[in-house]
């Protein structure tokens, strides 16, 4: 009796020993259940793909139909509902306005890196604490590294207004020391003009450019690029 229980021991042991165990590494947890985001493929952890931060290839749109893109008032609908995802800090309602396919790029400087967002990440782009490398300041030539609400989001709320000045396909600033270019050549986009104030004569305007795919048939954003007066 006593042998036939030391085999089944035996028997549980080694079963045991051969069940495969999961090498998929796992998440480090954020606070306040903050999806943690980390340089590595979307599709690595569920139910939130996570971020990449790097230069992705140059989207491409062009405007579908008869209506020609600057005539068409879908487009300037979703500068007004972009307006008011920026506003309210409403995640679930940027997340509807971004590109399925190819993400929204943001850009804090004119030559500065590219982080491109994807629908599941514009979700949480108002709370997440992931420190994005924007690139070098025209400034102090120092790394500008924080969270989007931390660098993006200020200078958002101050450009997308309801007194926002509106330009289609037109790069609109407010007088600049730079050659300025639209790195998407075959995407539609508003330029979205803070013209500044008189306390600072004007050189404290800001422009943010919103680029749009088209490729499903309405517009959603795809680019956004920012444009500031340079010393």
């Amino acid at each position: 009796m006593k042998f036939k229980i030391f085999s089944v021991l035996i028997l549980v042991t080694l079963t045991s020993c051969a069940m495969p165990v999961s090498t998929t590494p796992l998440p480090t947890a954020l606070p306040s259940a903050t999806p943690q985001l980390t340089l590595i493929a979307p599709a690595t952890f569920t139910p939130v793909p996570l971020l990449t931060q790097i230069a992705t290839s140059v989207p491409t749109s062009a405007s579908t139909g008869v209506v020609p893109f600057c005539d068409d008032p879908r487009a300037r609908d979703l500068i007004v509902s972009f307006s008011k995802a920026i506003a309210n800090q409403d995640g679930a309602l940027l997340s509807s306005l971004v590109s399925p396919s190819i993400g929204m790029d943001v850009r804090f400087y004119r030559n500065g890196n590219v982080v491109n967002y994807d629908v599941e990440h514009a979700k949480f782009v108002f709370e997440t604490t992931f420190q994005a490398d924007w690139g070098l300041s025209f400034g102090s030539g120092l790394p500008t590294l924080g969270a989007f609400h931390e660098v993006i989001l200020p200078t958002l709320q101050v450009v997308f207004t309801p007194t926002a000045q509106l330009a289609c396909n037109q790069i609109k600033l407010g007088g600049a020391s730079y050659n300025t270019t639209w790195p998407y050549p075959s995407m539609n986009y508003y330029s979205v003009h803070f013209p500044g104030t008189d306390a600072y004569g004007g050189l404290d305007w800001q422009t943010w450019i919103a680029g749009m795919d088209m490729s499903t048939g309405t517009p959603k954003l795809a680019a956004l690029i920012h444009f500031v007066w340079e010393p």
